[in-house]
């Protein structure tokens, strides 16, 4: 390439255009201005200059001429960048002289393309025409999965022979051993080349320009132990964690609608194409990354990915949370229902039935993680609650900063029972999650069948820094200060109240249960703030009627063995002169409106997300209103016969 041929390409390339591809510029005055595509923020700091042909971002300090952008673009060599836009531009360069700039081992970038096209012709017409039982075993599959001889063609869907085919077919079309490796068709194995792709489906992958730039493929022989997929490596012109499968094909239907649907296979991409949902791409063999949002937000306005159900889907969808606060995008998540994929799901009930699904089941990432966790989390006592505080921490780490936090840390606050500054503070210590395999195990915890304790024990727990009460509805100070560091700080004054009030009603419990009897329904019916006390209380109950206090305890600890704690640390009968029958009356009331106000609580939280039993919810709101008031009646004429039941000073 002469001087003369490079500022050919130079005045050929509109700037403004080259740049438009991927970002999206607003003209001020005489210049134009966008998001730098290279790393990510919300204001624009990239600065275009049509008349001199510049570009320069005063965020991240990058800046230079057609040719710099396309190397940092595309990843390429200065060699290859202008030799990308002599072929955009439609100009013919001389070879390189030797010695002169592009001179040297390097491949040229249009020649390794050109040899994947034709690596990819030749998958193609081995699966089209060969009449060898491999090649009728791949149309069997691809048959299977509903792929006809015309969505073949049109995906350039093919099949890899192996043994050396592809290398002696290529080399006949006057390609090298060097570039058949640099394309990661081919690898040394002694003295020979080798294919690398054998008895696979092969699945060509584009450019968001339409070159073929890798493969997938799909092993066929079962019972193989080599991987099920595999993807071309990563090269000078294939990249997993910024290509697309379909992005190519999918571009203009992603900014007609502002929506990208992502899946997780090719199968699934162009089965969601042929069916109509041509707003589809598919990642290649990673999680959703930094540049696939970047890339997809210059289209789009909202981001759907299509998780599985399983652990690995979960795993995926919380790796994705960090990019919500990197993009102006909507991310949004769905799962089908069963388990099912996208192409399982369209051959088994068919496209109407996806579009309903994702049309009316899309919620947002960070809300679907965070309930997906919480729900898998066992909140019955507070030690639990604490320590799905820990795990929930790590998913909201990434907010730190964002205007997004304070709504969940005030929901997290909110179902787990705990103090919203102990929540945000939680938060703000956590450290984000590392999300490589090592890092992900090391995060979330202990490997299975590790003997490693849980960080919060309810054995642990102070029942005396509960608090004191004063039986007036009101909760007392602490019995004594509680330290900053404190684990167990976070807990909130509601349910340290509730767990107070019921380790009272279960000391009385457990000295006479006959007072309680005919009261089990009552009693079934609480919510009450710690498993352990609910089953205490259940095994008391189903004492026979004559059972001594003696029995009483050891009944309690035959299902909790935190039982002796938990009752010892009662304090309103030793201060007190009212008969049990008052005592009993007293506590039970305070533990029902304690539990009713819990209740209610929750019924808020779930209302807040528009749930479809939202009727159902506000009726049952209403009546614990009114049960509320009741309890609130009963309890002052519970205190008028509890004058002389208060400690005395």
């Amino acid at each position: 390439m002469t001087d003369d041929e490079k500022e050919r390409v130079r005045q050929a390339t509109d700037i403004v255009a080259l740049v438009g591809e991927t970002v999206e510029l607003r003209r001020r005055g005489r210049d134009w201005w966008g998001c730098c595509p290279f790393h990510h923020e919300k204001s624009p700091s990239f600065h275009v200059i049509p008349a001199t042909g510049v570009w320069k971002c005063f965020g991240c300090g990058k800046g230079g001429d057609v040719f710099s952008y396309v190397m940092e673009r595309e990843h390429l060599e200065f060699p290859d960048a202008a030799r990308y836009l002599a072929d955009r531009a439609g100009i013919e360069l001389s070879e390189p002289r030797r010695g002169s700039w592009g001179s040297g081992p390097r491949q040229d970038r249009n020649r390794l393309v050109a040899c994947l096209g034709d690596a990819a012709d030749f998958y193609h017409k081995v699966v089209r025409r060969e009449r060898s039982d491999e090649a009728q075993a791949a149309r069997s599959y691809l048959a299977g999965r509903k792929f006809n001889s015309d969505v073949c063609a049109r995906w350039m869907i093919g099949y890899a022979p192996g043994h050396g085919r592809l290398v002696q077919y290529l080399r006949g079309r006057g390609y090298t051993d060097a570039e058949l490796e640099a394309c990661d068709l081919a690898y040394r194995r002694g003295n020979r080349s080798a294919d690398v792709f054998f008895d696979r489906v092969m699945f060509p992958i584009e450019d968001e320009h339409g070159s073929i730039i890798g493969f997938g493929g799909r092993v066929l022989t079962s019972g193989s132990k080599v991987a099920k997929y595999r993807n071309s490596k990563d090269s000078r012109l294939f990249h997993k964690k910024k290509h697309l499968f379909a992005f190519k094909r999918a571009k203009d239907a992603i900014r007609a609608t502002g929506t990208v649907y992502v899946v997780e296979g090719y199968c699934d991409a162009i089965t969601m194409h042929e069916h109509g949902f041509t707003n589809v791409v598919a990642t290649l063999g990673t999680a959703l990354t930094t540049d696939h949002v970047r890339s997809l937000s210059r289209f789009a306005k909202r981001i759907v990915c299509l998780f599985d159900g399983d652990a690995a889907g979960q795993r995926a969808a919380e790796r994705a949370v960090q990019y919500v606060t990197q993009t102006e995008a909507q991310l949004m998540a769905v799962v089908l229902p069963d388990d099912l994929d996208p192409d399982e799901f369209i051959n088994q009930r068919g496209a109407d039935a996806l579009r309903a699904e994702l049309e009316g089941k899309a919620k947002p990432l960070l809300d679907f993680v965070f309930d997906k966790r919480l729900a898998e989390a066992d909140l019955s006592t507070p030690g639990l609650r604490l320590s799905a505080l820990d795990s929930m921490a790590q998913l909201l780490a990434p907010l730190k900063g964002s205007a997004l936090l304070d709504a969940y840390v005030g929901r997290l606050a909110d179902v787990l029972r705990l103090e919203r500054g102990a929540v945000l503070d939680k938060v703000r210590q956590a450290k984000v999650p590392s999300y490589d395999d090592e890092g992900w195990r090391e995060q979330r915890g202990p490997a299975q069948g590790s003997e490693e304790p849980p960080p919060y024990s309810d054995a642990d727990i102070p029942y005396d820094e509960y608090g004191s009460y004063d039986y007036q509805g009101a909760y007392a100070a602490p019995a004594r200060p509680r330290l900053q560091d404190d684990p167990y700080r976070a807990i909130s004054a509601e349910d340290r109240n509730q767990v107070g009030l019921e380790c009272e009603l279960l000391d009385l419990l457990s000295r006479n249960p006959q007072l309680f009897r005919g009261q089990e329904e009552r009693i079934g019916s609480l919510s009450w703030s710690d498993a352990r006390h609910e089953a205490i209380a259940w095994a008391i109950l189903a004492m026979p009627e004559d059972a001594t206090p003696a029995e009483a305890l050891a009944t309690a600890e035959a299902v909790c063995p935190d039982a002796a704690n938990i009752l010892a640390s009662a304090r309103f009968l030793s201060g007190s002169n009212a008969p049990d029958e008052a005592c009993a009356a007293f506590l039970l009331d305070s533990v029902e409106l304690a539990s009713t106000r819990s209740r209610v609580r929750e019924i808020k939280l779930q209302l807040a997300q528009s749930p479809p039993d939202a009727s159902d919810l506000m009726r049952e709101g209403a009546r614990l209103r009114k049960r509320e008031r009741e309890l609130l009646a009963a309890l002052e004429k519970d205190r008028s016969q509890l004058a002389n039941a208060l400690p005395e000073e």
